[in-house]
């Protein structure tokens, strides 16, 4: 940062919310007074045509009523403005207004005033040009070598140069190979154009060259061209500088010598004549706009270079000479004439802030004052220091923000309505039952200070939807209360994996050290009703999936359980009750008569988890409500891998199938376009050829095109839908197996994270990638069996895989190293080798590697058999009482 800053002449902030680039800003006599006085003009992308000339009375000050001698709205918005001998029979200044479709020649004249207010301008339109192209900027000068004139070239968005001679149309010539157009300006030594193309190379065009070339009404016949008919627009010089740029200037030393110079993104490059690179300044900030000029010192030349820091940097060829600090960040910079004091720099912002100043060396510095010098008590010194630390000691021990203070700054109630809407609000629901409810969820923020940008966000799980998912409240008041509601429903066919939604908020806390606050974050989680998702039905006696729950207390009336799930309420059947979801399917929940066992069982396997997470969960509410605190579940079967792993396998292939899908339609849409391209040459050419049946190949890739991508979102859908189901299964073994082994909340939160890492599935990173490096990372650390296992480096890219058995044999390898006493921890250094005996039940283990082949060879435990599920075994006396429930 400079120690100087430019030294304020005069200033003056333009309208209110218009903007500005770098052509909207020119100097110049335009008014003719023949004083060599310069006069500012300023046009804006709102149609506003200021001109001023300033005088202030000291420096410094702001604009008055006399500085601005005109200001009119023309409507449309001003690119550019530039100054020249634009009217023929005449050598008088005129201005050229250029609107995005039309370029206007207009002549200012001022008129003696009569009365104090000074003197009277106006603005006559000599003559317009209506543009057939969108503009984009121009360039004027006596192109071809004329006399006494100036020519007016204009680009346009699609790369054609379109010349005016004064008040006719001359010619219009597209550039080769144009897509974006950029900077242009022209060289009246050479008679050339210069501009730098979308390729990011400088290009020169001879003005001879464009005015014998082809016109561009003609473009299309760029066949005949190449046969020699016509004269094809050659380039000149080309020269690439590897980067885009934003502005183009040329200066001359003399009437034999001129420079290029290209203002690039990181670099400026100065040029000869032929395109040879004279010499280059690397930069170090962004720049914004520059501008050379002679310097005083005979062969270099001194260039403004604005920057994006809202410095002024003026170099003598590639040295640093000054920098100096500006209000604003600048987009057009001048150097002008004004009320004869020469060499004053003029600024426009993109905002409108136009300030005319000069280099100063009175520096900004601050000096401190000075301090009287006493002696020094060391005690009090050291006593002072001591209380100091204990303070310190103090907050670092409490923490630096107190969380009841975070707590109490916004607190947040969710509450779901105990009935169903009497108007449901699932109108985009696609089940097919004719009645899907919804229900009411309220939402409530109390605010005890103020807060800023409070923003609320809900979220379910799918295919669980709601009516509005985002709130904002841009402030909300001291000791202020705001409540939302929405509504909660079920949009497909298939059952979600959870029935709790999460309420985030975040919000500002401004502080005194920071007015705009700092963020926080706060939560919120509600439990939406099983009926929301589930009918009474009818229990059904078959059914291929089934499950048991171990209890330690005396069975409980299925009733009082699930209120309202009873389709027949009699003493007879209160230990057995059916449930029907809205997609279809049913489960069937029965409770023994004669043990402490619960037992679920339906037709698809992932259905049976919210209804067994559901009676867990009621179970100990209504133990918790009769006071009983040593209420336990557990579960004694076998692990059902074999049904969880049908699922992962659906699920992976449905994957697949969405890779290759993909991949065909990129290869569909290859060559569709590639038919495409060879019938476009074939419309084009003027002898006309048969098609070849290119048309029917068309057609036919087409719908191939729209079958693919038909495919695609079914595929997609479906995906969804599976990892639905496979999350909902996922839930349920992690459930189960927490129930086998016992595992703490904290063991079961490890589980959890390792299995269900992902709350959306994407072919770039999928469930069962994530889930195999988290499963080989628990088996690595905590549950190894050895230092050897621990050292084994695991993979740190995750490719989604050729198949799942990888993935299934370290799952089967986690349940049997839990149920040999295993334990998850997520410190590595508290897992020891397991020599405990396997509890009943599990699965046999299945060595992945070398070292655990060997170790699977030392170790002398039995290995069990993966049975499917405890109804695949011969019937107990239990399994007698649960079937004579259905009979």
């Amino acid at each position: 940062m400079s120690l100087f800053k430019a030294r304020d002449w005069w200033s003056t902030l333009l309208g209110e919310k218009e903007e500005f680039d770098q052509g909207c800003l020119c100097l110049a006599d335009v008014d003719n007074s023949g004083s060599g006085q310069d006069k500012i003009i300023v046009g804006s992308f709102m149609g506003y045509l200021r001109i001023f000339n300033p005088h202030p009375v000291k420096t410094g000050d702001g604009a008055q009523a006399e500085d601005l001698l005109l200001e009119v709205h023309l409507r449309d918005p001003i690119l550019q403005v530039e100054v020249g001998k634009f009217v023929s029979g005449t050598e008088l200044l005129h201005l050229a207004v250029l609107h995005s479709r039309k370029l206007c020649v207009y002549f200012v004249s001022g008129t003696l005033g009569n009365v104090e207010h000074g003197n009277q301008y106006q603005i006559r339109l000599m003559y317009e040009h209506h543009l057939q192209r969108t503009a984009c900027n121009m360039t004027c000068g006596p192109f071809g070598g004329v006399k006494g004139r100036d020519l007016i070239c204009i680009q346009s968005m699609d790369g054609m140069l379109m010349v005016f001679e004064q008040e006719s149309y001359a010619f219009g010539r597209f550039l080769p190979g144009s897509l974006l157009p950029g900077p242009l300006a022209y060289s009246s030594r050479t008679d050339s154009f210069i501009t730098v193309s979308s390729c990011r190379q400088v290009e020169s065009y001879k003005y001879q060259v464009l005015v014998f070339a082809t016109d561009a009404d003609k473009r299309e016949e760029t066949e005949q061209q190449k046969l020699g008919s016509g004269k094809r627009l050659v380039v000149d010089w080309t020269l690439n500088i590897g980067e885009q740029a934003l502005d183009i200037c040329i200066v001359s030393f003399n009437q034999s010598t001129s420079s290029v110079f290209v203002l690039g993104e990181r670099n400026f490059f100065c040029l000869k004549d032929n395109g040879q690179i004279r010499f280059m300044k690397k930069l170090d900030c962004s720049p914004s706009c520059f501008l050379p000029y002679c310097s005083v010192s005979e062969g270099t030349i001194n260039t403004l270079i604005g920057n994006h820091n809202s410095m002024l940097h003026i170099y003598q060829d590639v040295t640093l000479k000054w920098a100096t600090q500006l209000p604003h960040i600048p987009v057009a910079v001048k150097v002008g004439s004004l009320h004869d004091l020469k060499g004053v720099i003029v600024t426009l912002s993109d905002d409108g802030h136009l300030q005319c100043s000069y280099l100063g060396t009175d520096p900004s510095l601050f000096q401190a004052p000075k301090v009287e010098s006493r002696e020094l008590n060391y005690k009090e010194l050291d006593a002072e220091l001591k209380e100091l630390q204990k303070i310190i000691k103090d907050v670092k021990s409490q923490g630096v923000w107190p969380m009841t203070e975070r707590e109490d700054d916004l607190r947040v109630f969710a509450t779901v309505s105990p009935n169903f809407d009497s108007v449901s609000q699932a109108t985009d629901a696609d089940i097919g039952t004719d009645l899907v409810p919804s229900i009411t969820v309220k939402v409530v923020l109390q605010s005890r200070l103020a807060l800023q940008k409070v923003k609320l966000s809900v979220y379910v799980q799918p295919p669980l939807a709601l009516t509005c998912d985002h709130f904002s409240f841009d402030f909300m008041a001291p000791e202020t209360t705001r409540e939302v509601a929405f509504s909660v429903y079920l949009k497909r066919s298939y059952t979600p994996s959870e029935l709790e939604g999460n309420a985030v908020v975040s919000y500002f806390k401004p502080t005194d050290r920071n007015p705009d606050g700092i963020p926080r974050v706060i939560q919120c989680k509600f439990r939406l009703p099983l009926k929301l998702i589930c009918l009474p039905g009818q229990p059904s006696k078959s059914a291929s999936h089934k499950l048991t729950i171990d209890t330690n207390k005396s069975p409980v009336s299925l009733l009082s359980l699930f209120p309202g799930f009873s389709s027949q309420p009699d003493d007879d059947q209160v230990n057995v009750m059916g449930f029907c979801f809205l997609g279809g399917s049913r489960v069937t929940l029965l409770a023994s008569k004669t043990s402490q066992r619960y037992r679920i069982q339906s037709e698809q396997f992932e259905d049976l988890w919210l209804i067994i997470n559901e009676l867990i969960l009621r179970l100990h509410e209504y133990f918790e409500k009769q006071g009983i605190k040593d209420f336990s579940c557990s579960f004694s079967g076998s692990m059902p891998l074999q049904e969880y792993f049908e699922l992962i396998d659906h699920h992976f292939e449905l994957r697949i199938n969405g890779e290759k899908l993909e991949e065909l339609l990129s290869e569909r849409a290859v060559q569709f376009r590639a038919i495409q391209r060879r019938l476009l040459t074939r419309f084009k050419d003027k002898t006309p050829a048969p098609l070849q049946h290119l048309d029917t190949l068309l057609d036919g890739t087409y719908k191939q095109v729209i079958a693919l991508a038909e495919a695609v979102e079914e595929n997609q859908a479906n995906l969804f839908q599976a990892f639905a189901r496979l999350k909902s299964a996922t839930h349920l073994v992690i459930l189960l197996i927490g129930l086998w082994q016992k595992l703490s909340a904290d063991q079961v939160a490890i589980l959890e994270a390792a299995f269900l890492p992902l709350q959306e599935d994407a072919q770039e990173l999928g469930w069962e990638e994530t889930v195999d490096a988290a499963v080989s990372h628990l088996l690595k650390t905590c549950l190894s069996k050895s230092s050897k296992e621990r050292a084994l480096n695991l993979s740190s890219h995750l490719d989604m895989p050729k198949d799942t058995s990888r993935l299934k044999k370290h799952i089967t390898l986690l349940c049997d190293r839990l149920a040999k006493g295993g334990r998850l921890c997520l410190s590595a250094d508290s897992a020891a080798p397991q020599t405990i005996i396997m509890p009943a039940g599990g699965c046999t283990p299945i060595p992945e590697s070398d070292l655990e082949e060997r170790s699977a060879e030392q170790d002398s435990t039995e290995p069990f058999t993966n049975h499917r599920l405890l109804m695949a075994e011969p019937p107990t006396p239990e399994d007698s009482a649960f079937q004579g429930l259905l009979e």
